[in-house]
């Protein structure tokens, strides 16, 4: 019954070009190749074995038609025997049963006007036979010879003998050849051949920093890479270099791949693009001779720029519980990177850039300085970040005059550049089905709703069913609406969307960098409004108010555990990051079992308080509660203005400005956890 709080992976697309940029073109030739590709050798050869073939051709229509020996005619036994008594027959020869001979008079075979004359006959002796053929034939003084079986050609000796293996061989070639054409190389070298994409800058209109937005920060840091690339004698002069590696960190999606292309499209320099699990192969090496192929290009097309993807795919840290060894191939390719990095004097202008979702999980030795130098953190954009990148994206959307992106960046805290340009395209994809020529407001606004609330569903609820959902929506926005500091509510809804029955949806109108103890404790009791309000008016609850447990269980034990706000605890960190948590450790931690029961008593004692007061909270304002729920029952879904004149209160007024709470007990908001956040009353089954 209750939707969870929204988490949103921090990803940023490309944003949509202008009409003088494009996506950038890969070049298809190796370095170093020039000219028009050579045609496969097959092709250049095709007048050869078109030759070939007609001379086959011609010589099996020679030995099959002007070689062949004249032929004869198959007679039965009981024909040729009678022949053989009256002396017709002159000579005769014998290969195993079949007979072949020459009669001396034609004999007309067979019967009747079908028949012809034969002269040449050939035959087949019955086994059963017992005549006594050869004392018959000598009688006569038939000439009488024998040859012996024909045994197998030379052809065939050779097919049946070398056959199976000349398959086998050639099986293996084509294959080695086929692995060679996908590894980009011919050989079997291509084994090892990288298969990092290159990008060429002349190749055609390339991306810029004009095509980045929301991470002004970190642009800025790249700038100088940039310049380095373009005059490296300056820096040079000075006795300067420039970093080795620049690690890019931040969730999926918030701008890495498309701010290294970016540096490279300014720097104007080819730019080396790899997933890091392109590397990794069953055979053991292979992705060490990768890395060593791509170093190698990069270097000989200096100055240049490498960018690895995903890299902890191959750059987790060694040696922990989880380690098998250094003899795989994820740890030799590791260490082939490590080592080729090691060998830049600095001077041979190439940097190579990285990007990871998790940098806590990397080896210490990629991160010291020498190769990767510098370690930039990519994180969600605010409002005017959001902003910028929204406008990035409608640069080749038609908009109507009501839109105002202003609003629709306050009304997304948290999204970053992939959801926000997942936002455009739902948005466009509505505008359509409506036949509209230009993308409407509304339709920004009922795409928000759709990406955050999920997609309205069509099921047939009972009234009463439909009543307590109402009431259950109406706890937690009236919760919402009373708490002091709390975030305003937007929306709320009895509408059902994904999993979820009700949905009541608040946003704050500032940027929050940290979260006081008290707005925490609200946010809980909110949590907890909808299972309050259900026993406030039916006396029991249900089973819709399993995700609204889930989430406030998890602030409170974050608040005991982590972030030091119980008075019993005190400030001490008893639990670790969940981010950071190894599933599979086995020192079992280092917290004692009495603490441990101590927090989770504290963990309780949080949630029962919070529970009190938004059951109180509830009782003393229940004449707004019943308004709002009847209002709610009514129109099914209230916007701001209409959810707080239901119940009794005035709207809120949007800031937009950015709030930082006291540092005294605030705690700073973990990566990839947005301030926006939707509650609701879900369809579980009991247990």
């Amino acid at each position: 019954m209750a939707d969870p709080v929204v988490q949103r992976d921090r990803g940023e697309q490309k944003p949509a070009g202008t009409e003088q940029r494009t996506p950038w073109r890969v070049e298809g030739a190796r370095p170093g190749e020039t000219g028009t590709p050579k045609p496969p050798r097959w092709q250049t050869s095709r007048g050869f074995w078109t030759w070939l073939l007609l001379l086959l051709i011609v010589n099996w229509l020679v030995s099959s038609f002007m070689l062949r020996s004249p032929s004869r005619t198959e007679l039965p036994y009981t024909v040729f025997r009678p022949q053989v008594d009256a002396g017709n027959v002159t000579t005769v020869t014998s290969t195993n049963d079949a007979i072949t001979g020459d009669f001396r008079s034609p004999v007309h075979y067979p019967a009747g006007d079908q028949g012809s004359d034969v002269t040449r006959f050939s035959t087949h002796r019955p086994t059963f036979a017992n005549d006594n053929l050869y004392e018959a034939l000598a009688s006569k003084n038939v000439e009488v010879s024998a040859k012996p079986p024909a045994g197998a050609s030379l052809l065939q000796q050779v097919l049946l003998g070398f056959g199976p293996t000349l398959l086998l061989v050639g099986l293996f070639i084509l294959l080695a050849r086929r692995a060679a054409a996908a590894a980009g190389a011919g050989g079997l070298g291509g084994f090892g051949r990288s298969k990092a994409r290159r990008f060429e800058p002349e190749a055609g209109p390339r991306t810029g920093f004009d095509d980045v937005a929301g991470i002004d920060e970190v642009e800025d840091e790249v700038v100088e890479i940039v310049d380095y690339l373009r005059h490296p004698e300056r820096y040079q002069r000075l006795g300067a270099n420039m970093p080795k590696g620049v690690l890019l960190a931040g969730a999926p999606g918030t701008g890495k791949t498309l701010l290294a292309r970016a540096v490279a499209g300014e720097a104007g320099v080819p730019f080396y693009i790899a997933s890091a699990s392109e590397f990794i192969e069953m055979i053991v090496g292979v992705g060490a001779s990768r890395v060593r192929d791509l170093f190698e290009q990069a270097k000989q097309n200096a100055p240049a720029i490498i960018f690895i993807d995903e890299l902890d795919a191959i750059g987790r840290a060694r040696g922990g519980a989880m380690s098998v060894g250094g003899h795989d191939e994820r740890e030799q390719t590791l260490n082939q990177i490590l080592t080729e990095m090691d060998g830049f004097t600095g001077r041979e202008s190439v940097v190579v850039l990285a990007a990871t979702n998790r940098p806590e999980i990397l080896d210490p030795a990629l991160l010291r300085p020498g190769r990767f130098d510098r370690r930039l953190t990519i994180n969600a954009p605010d409002s005017i970040g959001r902003r910028q990148i929204l406008e990035v994206h409608v640069r080749k959307v038609p908009l109507a005059a009501d839109v105002d992106l202003g609003a629709l960046a306050a009304a997304t805290p948290g999204m970053v550049g992939a959801e926000l340009a997942n936002l455009v395209n739902e948005a466009a994809l509505v505008a359509t089905r409506r036949n509209h020529d230009q993308v409407q407001m509304p339709d920004f606004t009922d795409a928000l709703e759709r990406v955050v609330l999920g997609t309205a569903r069509r099921i047939v609820q009972s009234p009463e069913e439909k009543r307590r959902t109402a009431y259950h929506e109406s706890g937690h926005a009236l919760i919402g609406m009373l708490t002091p500091g709390a975030d305003p509510v937007r929306k709320i809804s009895i509408v059902p969307r994904g999993h979820a029955l009700g949905v009541t949806f608040q946003v704050p109108d500032v940027e929050r960098y940290g979260y006081s103890a008290g707005y925490l404790h609200g946010r809980i009791a909110g949590m907890l409004g909808g299972r309050a309000a259900e026993d406030l008016e039916y006396g029991d609850t249900t089973t819709g108010a399993e995700n609204d447990l889930e989430q406030a269980t998890a602030i409170a034990r974050q608040m005991v555990g982590r972030w030091g706000m119980s008075p019993a605890i005190g400030p001490v960190s008893v639990l670790p990051d969940p981010a950071k948590e190894q599933p599979f450790s086995m020192d079992g931690g280092s917290v004692s079992p009495a603490t441990k029961e101590l927090v989770d008593a504290e963990i309780r004692r949080v949630l029962e308080a919070s529970y009190d007061t938004a059951l109180s909270l509830l009782r003393r304002e229940r004449d707004r509660l019943d308004r709002l729920t009847a209002a709610l029952l009514q129109a099914e879904s209230l916007d701001t203005d209409a959810a707080y004149a239901a119940a009794g209160l005035a709207s809120p007024a949007r800031v937009g400005a950015v709030v930082r709470e006291p540092a005294a007990q605030t705690v700073g908001e973990p990566a990839g956890q947005p301030v926006g956040h939707a509650v609701g009353s879900g369809a579980h089954p009991p247990p």
